[in-house]
């Protein structure tokens, strides 16, 4: 996770960096039972997506807003939103009949990376681009 802009001052980049840790750690388990099946993954998949779904839904109800508002990251907006489409799609839809944990693990790859460029990318690039009043509307 990224700690060296200071773009994690701002309250809302705060809180969803210590969500993506919070994301990445339940990822990481949940690869862990699939791959060394120590643990049974379903309990994991669903621990996972209690702190995805919620976490997504603030991105794209608050900061997406704006930064389409703003108009110059629409275009990388519009793929981050496409990318947890497609990490919900997989994780939301395993069949716990017959999980398919292949795909499961690609979509785990996929959440790393998307994760990344969120907190590399995207949340640095909010902090020079919004101006304050979008500031003040996402943390009022």
């Amino acid at each position: 996770m990224c700690n060296y802009c200071g773009c994690r001052e701002f309250p809302l980049i705060g809180q969803f960096a210590t969500e993506h840790e919070e994301i990445s750690n339940a990822a990481g388990r949940l690869r862990e039972a699939i791959t060394k099946g120590h643990a049974d993954p379903a309990p994991l998949l669903d621990e996972l997506l209690a702190l995805l779904m919620p976490h997504t839904c603030t991105e794209e109800t608050g900061l997406f807003v704006e930064l389409r508002a703003e108009g110059s990251m629409a275009e990388a907006v519009d793929k981050l939103c496409a990318e947890h489409d497609d990490i919900h799609g997989v994780l939301g839809q395993v069949d716990r009949a017959a999980p398919d944990w292949p795909a499961v693990l690609a979509a785990l790859d996929r959440l790393r990376r998307h994760i990344d460029n969120e907190e590399h990318g995207l949340f640095p690039a909010a902090v020079i681009t919004l101006p304050i009043p979008a500031w003040d509307r996402l943390t009022s």
